[in-house]
Order: C-alpha cells, then structure tokens, then sequence
C-alpha cells in the first residue's frame, strides 16, 4: 500500500487503530475544532455544541487531555476559572484532521448515495 509501509497493523499492537479509535469519537473533531480557534472554558464548549451533554464533554476532555491532545489550566481565581486549550501535539493534529473534513465535505453526497443505492439494492 503506497504511504503505509513500515505501519505494524498487528491488531494488538496497530498505533492506527490505538490512535484513530479515540480521534473517531463523536465529539472528538467537533471539540478538536472549537479549541483549534482559541482556548475555551467548559461553559463554552458545552454552548458551542448544545447536542452534548455534561458528563459527556467531560468524559471526551478527559480523554483528549489523556491523549496529550488537550491540557486543562485553573486559574486561581475565585470562583475558580478552568480553561481548555489545544497542546502542540493537539495543533499538530489540525492540519491532517482539515484535510479529513475536507475530503468528508466533499465526498458526503456520494457517500450518501453510495449507501442509499446499498440500502435498496440489499432490501430487494
């Protein structure tokens, strides 16, 4: 496969599948996004992607914060402010991940077809 050589797909030991299982959760690209225009709050996250709730956005920050790809800062003030920001590893991520939404947008209407055309094609 052009552009995989060297990649160990043992299914124990695949860093695609260790790494791409966590960036394919729901929220991951959603959250991934939002932070990569500036640090947000957790009120903010929370508006931005009404759809979520609380337990889950914590649940996803906690994940991408284990991941490297996240960090969280409290500032000491009172009551305390707690901020999420993008790490380099996170920011580094950006550019490959604009490059998936792109090839997404673009091939979203024959991805839908495709599967349309698959739905009636096994439902007959």
């Amino acid at each position: 496969m052009a552009g995989f050589k060297g990649l160990d797909f043992d299914a124990a030991n695949c860093p695609v599948r260790d790494v791409l299982d966590h960036l394919a959760g729901k929220w991951t690209t959603l959250l991934l996004i939002m932070l990569a225009e500036r640090p947000h709050r957790f009120g903010e996250l929370r508006r931005g992607l009404p759809d979520i709730s609380q337990r889950m956005l914590t649940q996803s920050l906690r994940d991408l914060q284990r991941d490297g790809l996240v960090s969280r800062h409290v500032h000491p003030t009172v009551p305390p402010s707690v901020e999420y920001r993008l790490t380099a590893l996170g920011g580094s991520l950006l550019e490959p991940l604009a490059a998936l939404i792109t090839w997404a947008a673009d091939n979203h209407a024959t991805i839908r077809s495709a599967r349309e055309a698959f739905e009636q094609a096994t439902a007959a």
